[in-house]
Parts: C-alpha cells; structure tokens; sequence
C-alpha cells in the first residue's frame, strides 16, 4: 500500500499563502517516489490578500485558506480540523509566505509569533507516534515554535539568512545553514527542512533540495 503523505497547504500565492512551484515539486515528488499526497489546509480566513502583479495588499478583499488550496489541490483537499497522525504516515510544510501569515503569524511577531491550532495539533501528533515531518522554505519557523514550546531539542534550517535563523534560534531551534540544493536531518526526531526559495535562485534549485527533502522524508518512514 503506498504510503500517506500529508502536505498542509496555506492558501495560492508566494506572497500571501503557499508558494506555488514549491507545493507543486512537493506534489510531483511525492508521486514519483509512489506515495499518495493527502492535501489539506485549514478552512479560515487568510491574513490579507495581496495582488501578485503589484505585490501590494488588496484592500478591502478576503480569501479563504482551505478555498485557495483547493486551487493547487485541484479541489481533492481537507479541512486540516479532520486531519489526524493516525491517516497518514509522514507530513510535510511547503513555504510561502501564507506559512508564515496563516498558519501561524511569524511575519507579524517573528519569534513571539503563534501557531494556527489545528497546524499545531497535527504536528504534536505526528512527533508523538513519532512520524517523520518536513518543512520547506520559511516553514520551519512554524515547527520551531511548536517544537521550542514543547522544549523538545532539534535542527532545521531556513537556509542562510542571518535573521530569520536568529528568530528561530530564540524560539528554540538549533540553526543549521544550508545551500538551496540540500537538506537538513535531525534523526533523532525525524524532522527534514530545506531552504527552497528562502535560498534558491532558480526553480531548479529549489527543486532539487524539494525532492531530496521528500525522499529523505519517506525514508524515515518506519
């Protein structure tokens, strides 16, 4: 039976929720490594709305977090309030700034920033039946505030940005830099993270560091 990956989505838009090409290489990764992606995303309003052409915010426009996903997911997704640990077998965060501003609020308050409760939840499950997790781009910021609350000890990345990894150095994650190519294990927790477009200058790049993380990640599978 192929094995469940979960991926959590965050909206449809680089600058206000999941970045496309890298939900995409998820996707495409996953299947090509025969596993199953089971998309999801929590259904809330996102933080704002941004025109994409312009990069300023929308004013005075809303979108839905689960709505915009779909649009990625090719409308095969969940409300993340339905998913649990016991469905999948490993679970991974693509980045995009929508990580960083609905599933939790870190582009707002950096380290004192909190997490989306449902994204939270999850990830406490998937550590407690010690499954493996994966984060992409700016989303390990998520995990390390989860993961710093809990005291629990481990390494990721965001790549080689100076401040964003002292912001997580403060919620508790122990920083590695690393190159858009590459990824980062701490076994003992079964916790990947690659820089993606934290790093990346190309597609390709961050392509090559997404389907290392995914392959990395499924390995861990027990």
């Amino acid at each position: 039976m192929a094995k469940k990956i979960g991926v959590i989505l965050s909206g449809c838009g680089v600058y206000d929720g999941s970045e496309i090409h890298e939900a995409v290489i998820t996707l495409l990764a996953i299947d090509r490594a025969g596993a199953e992606a089971v998309c999801m995303a929590p259904d809330i309003d996102q933080m704002h709305v941004v025109n994409h052409l312009t990069g300023d915010v929308a004013e005075g426009e809303s979108r839905n977090v689960l709505v915009e996903s779909a649009r990625i997911a090719r409308g095969n997704i969940q409300n993340l309030a339905e998913a649990a640990a016991g469905d999948i077998d490993a679970l991974i965060l693509p980045g995009g700034f929508g990580a960083a501003k609905n599933l939790c609020d870190f582009a707002v308050k950096g380290p004192d920033c909190a997490v989306n409760p449902d994204v939270a939840r999850l990830i406490r499950e998937m550590f407690a039946a010690k499954k493996p997790v994966a984060a992409v781009c700016i989303a390990p910021a998520i995990l390390s505030q989860v993961l710093g609350a809990d005291n629990v000890p481990h390494q990721l990345t965001i790549g080689t940005d100076k401040g964003t990894a002292e912001a997580l150095g403060k919620m508790g994650s122990s920083h590695v830099q690393c190159p858009a190519r590459d990824f980062i294990v701490d076994e003992s927790i079964k916790l990947v993270s690659t820089p993606a477009y934290m790093s990346a200058g190309s597609i390709a790049e961050a392509a090559e560091g997404i389907e290392k993380t995914v392959q990395a990640l499924i390995n861990l599978i027990d």
